[in-house]
């Protein structure tokens, strides 16, 4: 079988990082890979390079066919065109539809010649649009979209008009209904309800062509890969597994217990000819022996793997808060509307000191958009913000707009805390496990998980005594996820918190719930546990 994805002699650069080099492998169609390794090592750089988005230092990768790439942070299509024209025109199908509909009412003109240039115009627009699956096709896109959570309000809108979770299920809409050869999904279940992410398995499990897929998911990869590659950021090399995920964990383990008993057994003999070559060493008589000793060790630790240590986990505390009055922040009769679309109104809420606030309501209803007014980058159609004594906002965006992706990591972090000397800010980032030059890279080249962590990072040295979190464990490796966890558990100011993870609305205990879009506010209480996933 004709692979669809070729790789020979990869290697990947990031300045003067070396990410892997010498990778060579092949995707076929009805091969699920899922592509694991530490947060850092260069996942999502390689799927760029897979991708066409980068240039490798060295090497090549030939594709074959259409590739359908979901990047984390996807800012693709003209701002202006409608979400279901997006989808559509994956399959050249959006475009003819609106032509299809402009014509129809040409169509209609009373100028005979106008009516008559339509009418045949109407015609070719049809039979293309009937070629390319027609209304069976647009029936398999609606679908397609329903199961993500894509209502007609929201297909039916400008792209510009979409928050960044809308904007992904739209891209990953038209991947999905594209029909490519191969995929490329890089976290396809963020932003996803629980119903959407069942659903999303079950598709992937049907899909018949080449699937490269990178999740901290672990019930999708379990349930749908047929092989994993681990990308080993310390041997700078990918392990390629011809097997399911569980019979994968199993072999990794024995691998590295391999490597293990390898080394130990290897620096155990090593060590010994080492401290017999210094006896003979003394000697003149012996000296050509001692030499041979010396290279025989060298040898023997020359052709080993490094053993894999544990891989870091950035360690994380939210700021001591700076001083602040009784109620920090109150916001009074709040509305937002996007053209015709009113996406809430008459939101009241009032956050004190101390006080922790989840905000829940479906997909759309409006929860990035509130935590955007409250924190100044939007603005309300009504209602007014008053901030109260002493208010300092520590804002964590899902999509990290707070970050200015053309400035570096160290820039970044400065400009969140002017009064914080490079030194400092490089000490707060090694705990980020951001070193070396690694503080250097400008922020765009960083991958989404990289970005959370320069993101909380941030907060970290901001003395916020509010912190407002959208989305705050998306693209975090488990236990970068635990970490976080544990810093909202003990933080000791304001939170307000949007998140479709239990674990973190529980991590966080909560006193009270915002339900967006009517703004209804009510205790906290277990009930409500079960509206976070459909958020």
């Amino acid at each position: 079988m004709s692979a669809v994805l070729a790789v020979h002699d990869l290697e990947i650069r990031v300045g003067a990082r070396t990410l892997m080099s010498d990778v060579s492998f092949r995707v076929s169609p009805g091969d699920k890979i899922g592509l694991v390794g530490r947060n850092g090592a260069g996942k999502t750089t390689l799927t760029k390079v897979l991708a066409g988005d980068l240039i490798p230092a060295d090497g090549g990768v030939d594709r074959t066919g259409e590739l359908g790439y979901l990047p984390q942070d996807p800012r693709s299509g003209d701002p202006e065109m409608l979400a279901r024209t997006r989808i559509l025109d994956a399959r050249g199908l959006g475009s003819l539809a609106i032509g299809m509909r402009e014509t129809a009412e040409q169509m209609a003109s009373t100028d005979a010649a106008v009516a008559d240039r339509a009418m045949r115009k109407y015609g070719s627009l049809t039979e293309r649009f009937e070629a390319l699956g027609g209304y069976a096709a647009e029936a398999e896109a609606a679908s397609i979209a329903h199961n993500l959570s894509l209502p007609d309000r929201i297909l039916d809108q400008p792209l510009k008009t979409l928050s960044g979770g809308q904007r992904r299920r739209i891209e990953l809409a038209r991947i999905l209904f594209s029909d490519a050869q191969t995929m490329i999904l890089d976290e396809p279940t963020n932003h996803l309800d629980a119903d959407s992410v069942v659903w999303l398995r079950e598709f992937l499990k049907g899909y018949k062509g080449g699937l490269i897929v990178i999740s901290h998911d672990i019930e999708l990869v379990g349930e749908t890969v047929n092989r994993v590659f681990y990308l080993d950021a310390m041997r700078q090399v990918i392990d390629v597994y011809n097997m399911n995920w569980k019979n994968y964990l199993r072999q990794r383990a024995a691998d590295e217990e391999r490597r293990r008993k390898e080394r130990a057994n290897a620096e155990k003999k090593a060590t010994a000819l080492q401290q017999q070559a210094a006896r003979f060493g003394a000697k003149a008589s012996k000296a050509a022996a001692a030499h041979q000793m010396v290279a025989r060790a060298e040898k023997l630790l020359a052709g080993l793997d490094d053993v894999r240590q544990d891989d870091r986990v950035a360690k994380l505390r939210f700021p001591k808060p700076a001083p602040c009055g009784k109620t920090p922040l109150m916001a009074k009769n709040l509305s937002k509307s996007y053209g015709s679309l009113e996406i809430f109104a008459g939101v009241d809420l009032a956050i004190d000191r101390g006080s922790r606030v989840v905000v829940l309501g479906l997909n759309g209803a409006g929860k990035t958009t509130l935590l955007r007014i409250l924190a100044g980058v939007d603005k309300a159609d009504t209602g007014i913000i008053e901030p109260g004594h002493g208010l300092k906002i520590g804002y964590y965006a899902q999509e990290h707009e707070n970050l200015d992706v053309t400035r570096s990591v160290l820039d970044n972090m400065m400009s969140a805390a002017p009064d914080i000397t490079a030194t400092e800010a490089r000490k707060v980032l090694g705990s980020f496990l951001f070193t070396g030059d690694d503080v250097l890279k400008p922020a765009g080249v960083l991958s989404g998980g990289e970005k959370t962590r320069l993101s909380l990072a941030t907060l970290v040295v901001s003395s916020a005594n509010m912190l407002l979190l959208d989305e705050p464990t998306n693209n975090l490796d488990p236990a970068s996820r635990e970490e976080i966890l544990g810093a909202l558990a003990h933080y000791e100011g304001a939170v307000v918190l949007v998140s479709h993870d239990e674990g973190a609305v529980e991590a966080l205990n909560p006193e009270r719930v915002l339900i967006l879009p009517d703004g209804v506010e009510d205790i906290w209480g277990r009930d409500y546990i079960d509206l976070i996933t459909l958020a």
